[in-house]
């Protein structure tokens, strides 16, 4: 018989949190889903997230709050005894934090420092937090591996998922505690966040508008389906590492051209292109090396970009 675990979600309300809320509460746990429901994006799509979780009749608890508010996460803690936290919060996107580059520090760096001292302070030993592929900037080796260096960033989201990386290994090394971190790589699929290019992209071509392209088409990106990072992110859960960092991708690489014609296709209809020069901070390409992923999660991604789209496509139609 499975172990219930209380489970304390960061950023539950969220694309990726929500799913893996619910796979979660599949598994027979108990949820606590943690997010200030900011504006980032549109909050009713967040709300809508809580809601289709809440439908669902399980051990699931939704707490209103921001990660930058150390009482509030002391309150939490007080109330609830956690035997797990999966840290998803954060202010996302690269573009973006080029605008406001203090509030990701503040949230992703000094949010992540409030979560680590809540947990040290209460006895969980075992966190699992998102990194991102971003921190491996401009590398030169492809495919990425995690024992390449990676001192060059080139954006403020980058270098606070660098720096939340480093506080995770600070917190094993001097309180012993259990930290996985996981680089993923341009998670997509039901729940997409709307600023993200692939749900942005088919809400301006079902419009007939024009969609931004940045460059000519060939950067290129390794897509992964929500179902298989939230797979790596469970297995984590499920061992002992010390402390590891995890590249969590498809190890397939899309080129954006490519991208946009299956769009195309599962939309039945042409995408109007509006080319633009390439934007600050953006990478030409991400590739993830899943070899220790796989070696030690048994993490094997299962939703190719051919059969993603088409589950992507089916749940932006269904909310229409």
């Amino acid at each position: 018989m499975i172990r219930r675990v209380n489970f304390l979600v960061t950023g539950g309300a969220g694309f990726i949190g929500s799913n893996l809320c619910e796979r979660l509460l599949d598994g027979g746990h108990a949820v606590w889903a943690f997010d200030d429901l900011n504006s980032f994006y549109d909050v009713a799509i967040k709300q809508r997230n809580i809601r289709e979780i809440q439908a669902l009749a399980k051990p699931f608890t939704f707490v209103h709050g921001d990660i930058t508010d150390r009482s509030a996460l002391d309150e939490l803690f007080r109330e609830v005894k956690f035997d797990q936290i999966i840290h998803l919060a954060a202010r996302a996107g690269v573009r973006p934090s080029l605008a406001e580059p203090a509030l990701y520090q503040r949230v992703n760096v000094e949010g992540t420092v409030n979560l680590l001292e809540a947990a040290r302070l209460n006895g969980v030993k075992k966190i699992t937090i998102a990194s991102s592929s971003s921190v491996y900037g401009v590398n030169a080796k492809i495919p990425f591996s995690e024992a390449d260096p990676i001192f060059s960033a080139i954006s403020p989201y980058a270098a606070s998922k660098l720096a939340c990386e480093s506080l995770g290994h600070v917190y094993h090394h001097i309180y012993g505690m259990d930290v996985a971190m996981l680089r993923f790589f341009t998670v997509y699929g039901p729940r997409q966040r709307p600023d993200l290019a692939i749900h942005k992209f088919a809400e301006l071509i079902t419009a007939g508008k024009p969609i931004p392209v940045f460059g000519d088409g060939s950067s290129a990106r390794d897509y992964t389906f929500v179902s298989d990072t939230v797979d790596g992110i469970l297995a984590c859960t499920r061992k002992e590492f010390g402390f590891e960092i995890f590249n969590l991708g498809e190890s397939q690489t899309v080129t954006l051209s490519y991208l946009i014609e299956l769009l195309e296709n599962g939309l039945e209809k042409k995408a109007i292109i509006n080319r633009q020069p390439l934007q600050p901070g953006d990478v030409p390409i991400t590739f993830a090396d899943i070899s220790k992923a796989k070696a030690q999660l048994g993490y094997n991604p299962q939703v190719k970009i051919e059969q993603g789209i088409p589950k992507f496509v089916q749940w932006f139609r269904s909310k229409e």
